[in-house]
């Protein structure tokens, strides 16, 4: 067993999946539109001609989505992602820039990781 996909999901899933493509450098497979985007990680993701291949993104479009309230309140985050990047603050210019925002909410005592909302609300953080 090994994992293939991540699936987020969100109210335009071409939005969320050009932020997430411009934020991590990788191109977006083909037919990819509003409803359903899959990107498509160094190597190549996981399939019969690539078993060997790496989990990947995807996103798809909700008609009743809600955004999470994470830390708490009525719809707290389902899960997160953390993307490592080894030095946070020579990161996050390039994630501002692709349309990242920094969480109010900074629980990190010690600098390890940095909170911020993608487009469609779901917090993810970079990490060192």
């Amino acid at each position: 067993m090994k994992l293939d996909l991540v699936v987020l999901d969100c109210p335009d899933a071409m939005e969320l999946g050009t932020f997430y493509s411009r934020l991590l450098g990788w191109p977006m497979e083909d037919g990819a539109d509003r409803d359903w985007v899959t990107l498509v990680p160094p190597g190549g993701g996981v399939g019969p001609d690539n078993p060997e291949g790496r989990p990947t993104l995807a996103f798809q479009r909700i008609d009743d989505y809600v955004e999470p309230t994470w830390p708490g309140g009525s719809h707290p985050q389902q899960f997160h992602l953390d993307f490592s990047v080894g030095d946070i603050d020579a990161a996050e210019p390039h994630a501002l820039e692709v349309g990242a925002i920094v969480h109010e909410h900074q629980p990190s005592q010690d600098g390890g990781f940095r909170v911020y909302l993608d487009p469609a609300g779901h917090p993810f953080c970079l990490i060192r």
